[in-house]
């Protein structure tokens, strides 16, 4: 990819459709026809692709590149991930909206100072969550969640996160089970019927 400066994954390419080289194309754009709007797409290897159409099929687009016109083409760029450079990706998103490209590589403080650095941005499907590497530790997967993380500063380069919401400090206030007030053996035990160890 050594056109690219900072390059920023926009989709990746799936499985062929039909036989005239159209492929099914997972994208990571808020507006996923808007993948055509942002000119060429490459390669990690350096190629170029350009999209001659686009358009909508359930979760994914379908799209059709320019000079790959059969199925036996389509097939082989089967699991091909797509970049653009970041320069050419809009600023004017709303305040509270990142690229996950732009917030790899800040460093993450709470009240004490510089904890930890941002290694990697994940969505598993139930929001983003910032994995961290922490001193002392190998990482940690915060949830980017205004509670969590409360302030961002791309300029200043830092996330400041609240260690509580974020999972990194115990709340004093629970009690974990075997301090005192629990008793395992006071816990509901459910009908003997129902299975199990009882």
């Amino acid at each position: 990819m050594s056109k690219l400066q900072n390059p920023v994954q926009m989709a990746v390419i799936g499985a062929a459709h039909g036989i005239k080289g159209e492929l099914r194309v997972k994208t990571f754009t808020g507006d996923p026809l808007a993948l055509a709007d942002y000119g060429p797409l490459y390669a990690k290897d350096g190629r170029a692709f350009q999209i001659l159409d686009i358009r909508p099929a359930g979760t994914v687009v379908v799209v059709r590149f320019k000079g790959i016109s059969d199925r036996n083409a389509a097939e082989a760029l089967a699991g091909t991930e797509l970049f653009v450079d970041r320069s050419v990706l809009p600023e004017d998103g709303e305040e509270d909206e990142f690229y996950h490209a732009d917030l790899i590589g800040l460093e993450v403080r709470d009240d004490t100072g510089v904890i930890g650095r941002v290694v990697a941005v994940h969505n598993f499907g139930g929001g983003d969550i910032l994995d961290v590497t922490l001193a002392g530790r190998k990482g940690v997967l915060i949830p980017f969640t205004q509670a969590a993380v409360p302030h961002v500063s791309i300029a200043d380069g830092f996330v400041q996160v609240d260690p509580l919401a974020a999972g990194l400090a115990e709340d004093e206030e629970t009690e974990a089970p075997g301090g005192s007030g629990f008793d395992p053996k006071g816990r509901p035990r459910g009908p003997k019927d129902a299975g199990g160890n009882r």
